[in-house]
């Protein structure tokens, strides 16, 4: 009888673990299916995102691929399964407040080599910003890029703030 309870409680680990290792495998498999798709669908490039001021995960740098569009930049963090974008920045009246490299605080979070742009948008009235909504880093070369596509307008659109 012993014998038997043992085999069954041995079988039953190797199912555990076997379902374990599968749950994980397709986890996997998912995220990297995303990403691929993420970035097949052209103008993604990688970027930490955060709310200045705001609490929790919002307010500490998080990585994750910023894509362009034509009237706004969705940001995908790099560690989720979701489809869709969890910051979208509407590109209508979107300035930037200020540029700088990262501090002390940032760099434990962010790599060496990043700009940091502050991010807000124009008021009712047409003025800018005192303050950033959000604040971007990224290399230099995906910065040069960000900057065009925030200059540039595509053809037969005529947006007003």
């Amino acid at each position: 009888m012993e014998r038997l309870l043992q085999g069954i409680g041995f079988e039953t680990a190797q199912w555990t673990l076997l379902t374990v290792f599968l749950v994980g495998a397709v986890v996997l498999l998912a995220g990297a299916l995303r990403r691929s798709v993420i970035e097949r669908r052209g103008g993604a490039v990688e970027c930490y995102l955060r709310a200045p001021g705001a609490r929790g995960r919002r307010g500490t740098w998080r990585i994750g691929f910023g894509r362009y569009g034509s009237e706004s930049l969705g940001w995908f963090p790099i560690f989720s399964l979701r489809p869709r974008p969890t910051a979208t920045l509407s590109r209508r009246g979107l300035v930037i407040v200020g540029r700088r490299s990262p501090t002390a605080e940032d760099r434990s979070r962010l790599p060496g080599d990043m700009s940091v742009v502050g991010l807000g948008w124009l008021t009712g009235g047409g003025e800018e910003p005192e303050e950033a909504a959000f604040e971007l880093a990224m290399g230099e070369m995906a910065m040069t890029g960000f900057l065009s596509w925030l200059e540039s307008m595509p053809p037969g659109t005529r947006w007003e703030t």
